[in-house]
């Protein structure tokens, strides 16, 4: 059966995040205008980081089960890593767990027991800081993400398929990015093809669209190419996606439009839900 490989230290899997950082990324959410779409996203992105050093940790540490790379676009093409992981591209997830930018204490309403909330303070490692400017090369972002899955794929030929997420507000300035996409979807493990997820924030005051099987109610040409471009979701992805209160078909994409602050953050968890099976 395709798409059933075990996860494991020694058979891991990859994640590849393509984050546009173009300067249309300082305009605010739809949905949300007191937040930036830079801002909203570099949160959504650490927390999901977060998560999956929690899900890699066991008695003897962090084990990975991931390799991680994380390219921003905005004016040009570069890894979006920092600090001590600066310059680097697939990293297993071991060192992105001791290599955050920093620490900070955030704060958070938690249920109190007795039918109210209170604050509570939490650690809330970073280790992307968004930095918009310029403009949106996303065809030369997907080429390098193939260029990295290739590279993976060529160590890890059994590997559960990697799977590339990729979050823009606004048109490519370098082209067609269908080309690239379908080359990228056209790589494959030995346990199925690469996976290609889309999230087009927009500034729009549209509703939501989430998982849709068809372009039919798509408002614009862009958000339908995006559609295209995108992967079905797989069983075990639909089966978290309902689990989550999405509405999805057997024929949902991995792509959401105009998507708010938590649709983005559930979106990313859900592309990265393989992580249940992991050992």
């Amino acid at each position: 059966m395709p798409y059933s490989a075990q996860i494991s230290r020694s058979n891991p899997t990859a994640l590849v995040f393509l984050l546009d950082q173009s300067a249309s990324m300082l305009e605010p959410f739809g949905t949300q205008p007191d937040k930036r779409k830079a801002e909203g996203v570099a949160d959504a992105l650490n927390r999901l980081l977060q998560n999956l050093v929690l899900k890699c940790a066991k008695a003897d540490g962090v084990r990975d089960f991931f390799h991680v790379a994380m390219f921003s676009y905005g004016g040009k093409v570069a890894s979006a890593f920092g600090g001590a992981l600066a310059g680097r591209t697939l990293v297993p997830i071991s060192l992105i767990a001791h290599n955050p930018l920093r620490v900070e204490t955030r704060t958070r309403k938690v249920d109190d027991g007795a039918g109210g909330l209170v604050e509570e303070r939490v650690k809330f490692p970073v280790w992307f800081e968004a930095h918009p400017a310029g403009r949106t090369p996303m065809c030369e972002a997907l080429r390098i993400a193939k260029q990295q899955v290739q590279t993976f794929l060529g160590v890890h030929p059994a590997s559960y398929p990697p799977i590339v997420i990729n979050i823009t507000d606004g048109h490519p300035s370098d082209g067609d990015p269908r080309e690239a996409a379908q080359e990228l979807r056209a790589l494959a493990s030995k346990d199925g093809n690469v996976l290609l997820f889309n999230a087009h924030l927009s500034e729009k005051a549209n509703r939501p669209i989430e998982f849709p099987e068809v372009e039919t109610g798509l408002p614009d040409d862009f958000a339908r190419l995006l559609f295209r471009m995108s992967s079905e979701l797989l069983p075990r992805l639909l089966e978290a996606a309902q689990g989550a209160g999405f509405k999805v078909g057997p024929r949902s994409r991995g792509f959401v439009f105009n998507a708010d602050l938590v649709a983005v953050i559930r979106f990313l968890d859900i592309g990265t839900r393989v992580a249940q099976g992991v050992r």
